[in-house]
């Protein structure tokens, strides 16, 4: 177990009286890929997955939330597969009401086997329905969500999604990876699949609708070099993604339109120009068999194959003022060396800090979750105040 002070009590730094801080409850060894979101009462929500290591079969989605107290409730299981690793969650606030959360399940390392499953809320996450598969996996691979779903003004409802392509030969490593949206207008009762032309190696799509309507996608890179990006104006057909200026390290972005029409995105501002050794894949140390191995071997990969092992660190707020074409407002939330060359939780040997989500509420602060050494999900509160430039 970490001995971080995972209590939950949200926290005034003692640095910055306009920072907020909070080690969310950390029942399991690893904890990973945090999503935050407004839940339907009014209250925050935070689910994240969690167990002994990512890709083992004891890995679960846990949901958290803020309490009358002001502290961050201690976890609740949400999900239970004994075969199958269950990860990424997103939590979906529907305008009817309810509360949806889609996540992975996955056998092992072996994201191509991967499918998306939904569970429904009718009390803002206090109890959920039945599990159901939303995205199956198909001959070809897996499907992976990290993303929220986006509502346009329509009514049209946007679900990002990317494909974990099995390769000709060997294990899965991401090389082939691809992006699409599934478009429903129909509240999520049926989808229809529209690819995002040309973006192979685009990964993590995450769907910002800017204040003149259009849509704008930044996207995570798995040759760890930059983030791209893509626009739309109907949500079904995108543009190629083309570069942008920001680097990427193969690992997850995410971004939002503030209040006052600024897109903020929070990335680690690292790649991997900055790393000084690679990983085989994300999952070196899980054996076929599902149990953690000392495989580290760094075989050199093909020229554009997917790079792992970049550092994650440090954490980085920018901010755009002419809807994500430059990035002239960069400050840091928390800096590190993001070793990420092992993910094994159990020994402390994990310094990532990763996985950003961010949301802001009707107040003005901005709220933001993201992974902490694989031990824990870390919670800031920032006044309006404090990103103002």
């Amino acid at each position: 177990m970490t001995t971080l002070p995972t209590d939950g009590i949200v926290r005034v730094s003692e640095e910055d009286p306009h920072r907020h801080e909070a080690f969310l409850p950390a029942p399991t060894p690893q904890a990973h890929a945090a999503n935050l979101v407004p839940l339907p009462d009014g209250e925050l929500g935070c689910a994240w997955f969690g167990g002994t290591q990512e890709g083992l079969s004891d890995i679960n989605v846990w949901f958290s939330r803020i309490g009358a107290d002001g502290a961050w409730t201690a976890p609740t299981q949400v999900s239970s597969d004994p075969d199958r690793s269950e990860q990424n969650p997103v939590l979906f606030p529907t305008p009817g009401g309810e509360l949806w959360l889609l996540y992975t399940a996955q056998y092992a390392g072996n994201q191509d086997t991967a499918e998306v499953r939904l569970r429904v809320s009718t009390d803002a996450g206090r109890t959920w329905g039945p599990v159901r598969t939303l995205v199956p996996a198909s001959s070809t691979g897996g499907v992976f969500v990290r993303q929220p779903i986006v509502v346009l003004p329509s009514g049209r409802w946007l679900l990002p999604v990317f494909h974990c392509v099995r390769p000709a030969e060997g294990d899965w490593r991401g090389d082939e990876d691809t992006s699409a949206v599934l478009v429903s207008d129909d509240n999520g009762a049926t989808w229809t699949h529209r690819p995002v032309p040309d973006s192979t190696g685009c990964v993590h799509m995450n769907i910002v609708p800017l204040r003149d309507g259009t849509l704008l996608a930044l996207f995570r890179r798995r040759q760890a070099d930059v983030i791209h990006q893509s626009r739309s104006t109907d949500g079904e057909h995108w543009s190629a993604p083309v570069p942008t200026d920001l680097p990427n390290n193969n690992s997850s972005i995410q971004a939002r339109t503030l209040h006052d029409g600024r897109v903020a995105l929070v990335f680690n501002a690292s790649s991997a120009a900055d790393a000084t050794d690679r990983r085989v894949s994300l999952y070196d140390e899980i054996a076929d068999d599902g149990r953690t191995s000392t495989n580290a071997a760094a075989q050199a990969p093909p020229p554009g194959a997917a790079f792992w092992g970049a550092p994650r660190a440090p954490l980085t707020l920018a901010l755009s003022s002419d809807k994500g074409r430059t990035w002239p407002v960069r400050r840091d939330l928390e800096v590190g060396d993001g070793y990420c060359m092992t993910n094994n939780s159990r020994d402390g040997l994990n310094r990532e800090l990763s996985y950003p989500s961010i949301t802001q509420t009707a107040d003005g602060w901005l709220h933001i979750a993201f992974t902490y050494f694989r031990q824990a999900i870390k919670y800031l509160r920032l006044s309006p105040d404090w990103a103002r430039a």
